[in-house]
């Protein structure tokens, strides 16, 4: 593997990763469950979830900077979100 491409993934890992950090704590929270269920249901289902995370990740972003609560972009029942993104 050439060592500049690990080096840029490396580096879109960690501003990823910031981006998370950077969440309100409740969206971080949620964020994290999310993930987790999603892993789960990716590995089981066949499922690309990195697009998914990152548009997740944005929503959460824009809703978190006009101050809405997470629960009220995902319900709460948060699993059951999760399944709607696929139907």
């Amino acid at each position: 593997m050439n060592i500049k491409k690990v080096i840029e993934e490396k580096k879109e890992w960690n501003a990823y990763q910031t981006r998370i950090k950077a969440l309100p704590h409740q969206y971080e929270i949620v964020y994290h469950e999310i993930q987790k269920y999603l892993f789960k249901v990716c590995c089981i289902e066949g499922i690309s979830y990195d697009e998914v995370l990152l548009g997740i990740l944005e929503l959460f972003e824009e809703n978190a900077i006009i101050g809405k609560n997470v629960l009220d972009v995902t319900g709460i029942d948060v699993a059951a979100f999760c399944d709607s993104l696929f139907e």
